[in-house]
């Protein structure tokens, strides 16, 4: 149980308390549509589902507040950073910034859903009302305001039947047409970010997801018609709706009730939105203004496995460990903004991303630098590229512990290659003040290839460890998971070998998957009482199985070994 508060209960705290303040809001918004007298007449024409329109519009406001507070990257990198204000619990929340930023998501679809198919009723049984035949309350409501000195209830004031005037609401009221376009709008951004779309398809996904100003603008002014109108304080004083609507009839005659009076409900949206719009603005211009800063790169490497490195300068450009950017290059798109993790070291004199050639993008990118091309590139030909960052990820966690477990698989290395560069200068220089005194390292990839880019990295800090008498603080482990039993068994013949014919490392190139529950009871046997990172990039399959190896194998005893789980996202 300790073990998943450490690795889930803050996580799972803040899900709850997320989950538990939209129940609360749906709750109070839906009691206080279908309980006070304000809206006895509101209901009567339209009924429990006015409370049920209501109730998810309130959550809705909710949500759409939090929605863009997680994709606000330089307030969170800020606040996850290095200072004392942001505790380690505190920024691994803030590294599961996307996580939230979805699950937010799919809320406000709930709630969209909700809201829009109430509407649907409202807005047939408003139709319905006007054209009801007279001597009928709903139809009585329905014709205030016909005539002066009279307020309207009904926001619906031609006499058009279904199915023609539920259209007419649709596509000539504010409320209506705003709808309308923020629900498609909704649509197309949730459905082009399904992870087929993001992978095979960014551009689509990226253009998209930019419907959100569209999004925001359409609910901001989506209540300013305020077709849900309620009976004003003034004439509730005078005119009891739960005694007066038995007479109905004689509304206004001398002494009896009075006509009631209505009036709409202001916008509320704006006031929930107003304060995340403006720091997602602030956002924006930062990274303009960052957008805008000379970067130059000096150095482009071809790597074999379609991967290039672009190794970079900026002036005031500083970095942590593990940290990412984004990369847009105009010559490729004007536009569009692409992460790249960082594979420096903060002690470098320059930065450095590697980039795998996947897609449309990243090919232009390939070409744009000249690297189809076999004549060597001048580096006044090479494109001007803007850079937004660096911004923190869990990585940066990883001088934080004793001992740490640093899974990579394929290109997912990246973020480690700048972690084990700071570890080789760190020991370079002087090592004395280092926490860190033991690190696991895992390496999955299906193809050797993959391997050669990373491997003079690996052997220079092997190298370096040896010769400080320290070669058992890096043990790394290099899986091949795409090779069959007919190739591992051609290479195994060159096991006794010193060195790896693969990648040319002293320890041996293994095949297959690690057996991660004996990995983790191993490196628990080994440290005792220690807290110990697990530090992932790679896809969420593996994602779930560290994680719940992480809970599994740590102790209840707060004195007990522990596995913290961090997974690379963004």
């Amino acid at each position: 149980m300790g073990n998943w508060v450490e690795n889930e209960g803050l996580s799972i705290f803040v899900v709850l308390v997320w989950l538990g303040l939209n129940v609360f809001l749906f709750w109070w918004y839906y009691l206080a549509y279908d309980i006070p007298a304000k809206f006895f007449y509101t209901r009567v024409l339209l009924g429990r589902a006015l409370a049920l329109a209501r109730a998810p519009a309130a959550c809705l406001n909710f949500n759409c507040m939090l929605i863009l507070l997680p994709v606000c990257r330089n307030l969170l990198s800020f606040l996850r950073g290095s200072s004392a204000c942001c505790s380690t619990r505190v920024r691994r929340q803030l590294d599961r910034n996307l996580t939230f930023h979805k699950m937010v998501a799919w809320m406000i679809a709930l709630h969209t859903a909700i809201h829009t198919v109430a509407h649907l009723f409202n807005v047939e049984w408003s139709v319905q009302a006007r054209v009801e035949e007279k001597g009928t309350l709903a139809a009585v409501l329905s014709s205030l305001g016909d005539n002066p000195n009279e307020s309207y209830i009904n926001f619906f004031r031609k006499t058009i039947g279904n199915p023609v005037g539920g259209l007419y609401v649709a596509f000539t009221y504010l409320a209506g047409l705003t709808g309308v376009i923020i629900t498609l709008a909704l649509i197309l951004i949730i459905t082009s970010s399904t992870k087929t779309i993001r992978r095979s398809y960014f551009e689509v996904f990226w253009y998209t997801h930019h419907l959100f100003v569209i999004f925001f603008i359409g609910l901001v002014i989506h209540g300013a018609g305020r077709i849900v109108r309620g009976q004003t304080a003034e004439s509730l004083a005078e005119h009891n709706p739960e005694i007066c609507y038995k007479n109905f009839t004689d509304w206004g005659k001398k002494g009896a009730c009075p006509i009631p009076q209505f009036s709409g409900n202001p916008p509320m949206t704006w006031k929930w939105v107003v304060g995340p719009m403006f720091l997602y603005l602030c956002e924006r211009l930062v990274r303009f203004w960052r957008s805008q800063q000379k970067v130059v790169i000096t150095k482009v490497v071809i790597h074999p496995f379609k991967t290039i490195e672009l190794q970079m300068m900026k002036k005031g450009f500083k970095m942590e460990v593990g940290q990412y950017i984004f990369v847009k290059c105009p010559a490729v798109s004007k536009l569009e903004w692409h992460p790249f993790t960082l594979t420096s070291a903060p002690e470098e004199d320059y930065f450095s991303i590697h980039v795998r050639i996947v897609g449309d993008w990243t090919e232009g990118l390939f070409n744009a630098c000249g690297c189809d091309k076999q004549e060597f590139q001048e580096a006044w030909k090479l494109p001007k590229i803007a850079v937004d960052g660096p911004f923190g990820t869990a990585s940066e966690d990883v001088f934080s512990y004793e001992t740490v477990m640093l899974v990579g698989a394929g290109i997912g290395v990246t973020p480690f290659a700048s972690v084990l560069k700071s570890v080789w200068y760190k020991y370079c220089h002087d090592a004395t003040n280092l926490k860190l005194k033991k690190i696991y390292f895992y390496w999955l990839c299906r193809d050797t290839h993959a391997f050669e880019w990373f491997a003079d990295l690996l052997q220079s800090l092997e190298a370096q460890m040896q010769e400080r008498n320290n070669a058992e603080f890096l043990s790394y482990n290099i899986y091949l998971t795409g090779w069959d039993e007919t190739q591992a068994t051609h290479f195994a013949v060159h096991h006794e070998e010193e060195k790896d014919v693969i990648t040319g490392l002293k320890q041996k190139t293994l095949y297959g998957r690690p057996n991660w529950e004996n990995e983790f009871k191993t490196i628990a046997g080994q440290h005792p009482g220690s807290r110990i990172g697990v530090f992932l990039c790679g896809p969420e399959g593996l994602a779930d199985t560290l994680n719940k190896q992480s809970i599994s194998n740590s102790e209840a005893d707060p004195r007990g070994v522990h596995f913290i789980f961090n997974k690379e996202n963004f």
